[in-house]
C-alpha cells in the first residue's frame, strides 16, 4: 500500500512540475479568443486589433473565433467547459455579468468559472431621442416620463442587452416607468427611433454619432462620467441631475478558472502593452472607444464581481428578468 501511495505522489509531482514547465514556457502553440457574437461589432473589433499583435509577440497565432447565439450563452458555455490553459480565452461585455442575475440557468457562473485577464476597452452610450420628442435635454425627459408615467418607449437589442440595463437603471434613478420595445438588433431599433415609433434608446457613441451629426436624432446625454470626444458638447446623464448614472460597455478578455497565473500575467502584460500603442490608441478614440488595460489580472476579476452585484441589484430593484 505504501509503495502505491509513494507511486502516486511520485506521479503528482511530475505532473505538477510538468504543468509549471508549460506555464513558465507559454505559450507554446496557437492561442485563440472566442466572441460569443457575431463578427463587426466593437467586441469583435476590439479583440481581432489585440489578437494580431499579440501574435507577433508570442510568435504564436492568436486566432478570433466567432460563436454567437443565445445572447452569448453559446460562446460562453464553450469556454467555460475548455481546458484551463490558458490557451482558449472569451471576449466579453457587460452582458457576461448581467444574464447570469436576469437569467435562472445561464449555464455558466460569472464569478466561479472564470477568472479575469484584463480589460480591453471602455465605450459609452449616448441617449438618443427621436426628433419630434419635445424633450431637449434629460430634465426634459424626465419630466416628460413622470407626466406620462409608461408611455415613454425605448428600443434595445434585446433583453438583458446594455442599451436595456441602462434604460433601466435611468428609469430607477429618475423615479420614472418607460416602456420597454425590444428588437433584434440595434440596427432596427435606432430606424424606429428616427421614425418616431420608439422615442428614446441608448446606443453606442460610435455608431449613434452618424444619426445625430445628419440631424436624424437628437443626444440628449451620455452614459460616462465624462464627456465623450465623440459628442463634447453633450453633457452626461450625472452632470444632467442624476448624480452618479454611469453605465459604460465594457470589454476584456477571461480564462476558464484555475489557468495558471503564469500564463494569465503574460498575457496581461501583452494586452497592457497592446493598448498603449499610439496609432492603435488614436484610430480607437476616433471611434469613441478607449483602449485600456486593468493593472492586474486580479483586478479584473474584482471588476467583474463588481459588475455582477451591481447588476444583480438592479435586477432585485427593478423585476427585470430573462426567460
Amino acid at each position: 500500500m505504501k509503495k502505491i501511495d509513494l507511486f502516486a505522489v511520485a506521479f503528482a509531482a511530475i505532473g505538477s512540475a510538468t504543468t509549471m514547465v508549460q506555464a513558465q514556457n507559454f505559450p507554446a502553440k496557437q492561442v485563440r479568443i472566442v466572441v460569443p457574437l457575431a463578427p463587426g461589432g466593437n467586441l469583435d473589433i476590439v479583440a481581432r486589433a489585440i489578437a494580431a499583435p499579440m501574435g507577433d509577440a508570442f510568435g504564436h497565432q492568436v486566432i478570433v473565433e466567432n460563436r454567437p447565439g443565445a445572447s452569448s450563452l453559446v460562446g460562453t458555455q464553450f469556454v467555460a467547459k475548455a481546458p484551463a490553459d490558458g490557451y482558449t480565452l472569451l471576449a466579453i461585455a457587460n452582458t457576461f455579468a448581467t444574464v447570469p442575475s436576469l437569467m435562472k440557468n445561464p449555464g455558466y457562473d460569472a464569478l466561479k468559472d472564470f477568472t479575469g485577464v484584463s480589460l480591453t476597452c471602455l465605450v459609452p452610450m449616448a441617449l438618443v431621442a427621436t426628433r419630434t420628442l419635445p424633450a431637449r435635454t434629460v430634465k426634459d425627459l424626465i419630466a416628460l416620463g413622470k407626466a406620462q408615467p409608461g408611455q415613454l418607449a425605448y428600443g434595445t437589442s434585446g433583453a438583458g442587452s446594455t442599451g436595456h440595463i441602462a434604460a433601466e437603471l435611468l428609469g430607477q434613478l429618475a423615479g420614472i416607468k418607460l416602456l420597454h420595445i425590444p428588437y433584434k438588433g440595434n440596427s432596427a431599433a435606432i430606424i424606429d427611433v428616427i421614425a418616431g415609433n420608439v422615442q428614446i434608446m441608448f446606443d453606442q457613441v460610435s455608431t449613434a454619432k452618424p444619426y445625430v451629426d445628419s440631424g436624424r436624432l437628437r443626444a440628449l446625454g451620455v452614459t460616462s462620467l465624462k464627456r465623450s470626444p465623440l459628442f463634447p458638447d453633450v453633457p452626461t446623464i450625472d452632470e444632467s441631475g442624476l448624480k452618479g448614472y454611469e453605465e459604460i460597455t465594457l470589454n476584456g478578455l477571461i480564462a476558464p478558472a484555475g489557468a495558471p497565473r503564469e500564463a494569465l500575467a503574460r498575457l496581461h502584460a501583452e494586452v497592457s502593452r497592446i493598448v498603449r500603442l499610439p496609432e492603435l490608441r488614436k484610430r480607437y478614440i476616433e471611434r469613441g472607444i478607449e483602449l485600456v488595460a486593468s493593472a492586474s489580472p486580479d483586478e479584473f476579476t474584482a471588476a467583474i464581481k463588481t459588475e455582477f452585484d451591481k447588476k444583480a441589484k438592479l435586477a432585485r430593484d427593478t423585476g427585470m428578468r430573462l426567460e
